[in-house]
């Protein structure tokens, strides 16, 4: 399958990824970083297994398919944690982690 095809997820990928660690170090300045601890988890997460994804999709690895369905379940679970919180930086990663979970999931039914 042609790397174009794959585009539109790997921006997306990439994008979440940046996003969480911004999230991330957004996140360990707050004043009650305790209530944040979840948050910062899936963060990290998420965006190692976004930037994963994107790699093997830029490889077009057999194993693409599986690694973003994996990653559409952890952003997934990242973006719900995050849309719990009002920080303007968790509600823009709840939004980022929904559409990579969106475009992971087009591209595994598409594989």
């Amino acid at each position: 399958m042609p790397i174009e095809q794959f585009q539109i997820c790997i921006d997306a990928c990439n994008d979440c990824a940046a996003t969480c660690d911004y999230c991330v170090a957004s996140c360990l300045k707050e004043e009650n970083i305790q209530m944040m601890t979840r948050c910062i988890e899936l963060d990290i997460d998420c965006a190692q297994i976004c930037r994963l994804a994107a790699a093997f999709m830029s490889r077009d690895s057999d194993y693409a398919a599986e690694i973003c369905d994996l990653c559409a379940r952890i952003c997934e679970d990242c973006g719900e944690e995050c849309a719990k919180h009002p920080m303007q930086h968790c509600q823009e990663c709840a939004e980022a982690c929904r559409r990579c979970a969106e475009e992971c999931g087009t591209m595994t039914a598409t594989a």
